[in-house]
């Protein structure tokens, strides 16, 4: 081999050498390559909301690209579900679902199947229910329903539309208090909570981590928590069984999802990221300060908690005669 070859194949094999050091500091990637979208299906200031921005801050710091919030609330959620449901099923669009996402095929026929048109990437955490009330309104819940017996229909309270969190929750205390509560429909939580702080109307039903904030500023009371047990984020509120309303547990869960077909090495790779993300100290510590806990799934069980959830929705809906007209 003459000196001239020899030093061609010393150089080249210095350059591969120094390709693939650089490739294991810094792997190419087949996805993502570009922005992700997390379609929340509310308008701002929601619980979904809030959870969502949270957490396209640090998904987006784990793949390397930004992840856009994009607000599409109306029909209570079902606009934004359909608009990410027809979307390329390439992992670059996905949605945050909610306890409201299987209320709505409880009482309604929707344009998309909450089983088949969605494959489940990641649960991410649960809260329970808070009842709460403008400030002034009422200091129980025994002081609401007193005045409920004696002027039936006329309290009114905000939720985000027929079938919700909100309003699945509110048809339930009027199940156990034997009242009647009636309903504001709202386009989205933070809307309908605007106008309780306002004192346009008195109370709602809604997740503790949604109400938190303003309830730490003075701006709402809550007046009791729907859990089995009282939450460490207000330990001095108690809970609606132990305000004398036994049969009243309502949670709210969140999780991700992307439309039905997206690669599985893609889903795969989005799953990974997302528990990393929800395995972050600063994530527990971030849910634990707005009263939520992580949830951890398995795509089967997600899936089948999904598919429950309707069953259980949709029998409480059948009792409280709650159906879209």
């Amino acid at each position: 081999m003459t000196r001239y070859r020899r030093s061609c194949v010393v150089v080249l094999g210095f350059l591969a050498w120094v390709a693939a050091a650089h490739g294991a500091e810094r792997p190419a990637r087949d996805f993502p390559t570009k922005p992700i979208r997390l379609i929340v299906p509310f308008p701002p200031g929601g619980s979904n909301d809030v959870l969502s921005r949270y957490l396209a801050i640090k998904l987006g710091e784990r793949v390397r690209e930004q992840v856009v919030v994009d607000n599409r609330g109306g029909a209570n959620g079902i606009i934004g579900t359909e608009l990410a449901a027809n979307a390329t099923p390439d992992g670059y669009t996905l949605l945050i679902v909610s306890t409201s996402y299987v209320m709505n095929a409880a009482v309604r026929k929707l344009p998309y199947d909450v089983v088949k048109s969605f494959d489940p990437v990641a649960t991410i955490a649960s809260s329970p229910n808070s009842i709460v009330a403008h400030p002034g309104f009422a200091s129980s819940l025994r002081e609401i329903v007193d005045r409920a017996k004696k002027q039936p229909g006329k309290i009114l309270y905000a939720a985000t539309g027929v079938g919700g969190f909100n309003h699945f929750g509110g048809e339930l205390f009027n199940k156990v208090a034997g009242i009647k509560l009636s309903m504001v429909p709202y386009k989205g939580g933070g809307p309908a909570m605007i106008d309780v702080m306002a004192g346009q109307v008195p109370m709602m039903f809604s997740s503790v981590t949604q109400v938190l904030p303003h309830a730490r500023s003075g701006k709402l009371s809550v007046l009791a928590v729907g859990a089995s047990k009282r939450t460490s984020a207000l330990p001095d509120v108690p809970t609606v069984i132990e305000s004398g309303f036994p049969g009243y547990e309502v949670y709210v869960w969140w999780g991700i999802v992307a439309p039905a077909g997206v690669p599985q090495k893609v889903i795969d790779t989005l799953r990974r990221e997302f528990t990393v993300v929800l395995d972050d100290p600063d994530t527990r510590r971030h849910l634990a300060t707005e009263a939520a806990e992580p949830l951890k799934l398995a795509p089967a069980d997600f899936r089948k908690m999904i598919r429950d959830d309707v069953k259980k929705w949709s029998g409480v809906a059948k009792d409280a005669n709650i159906s879209v007209q």
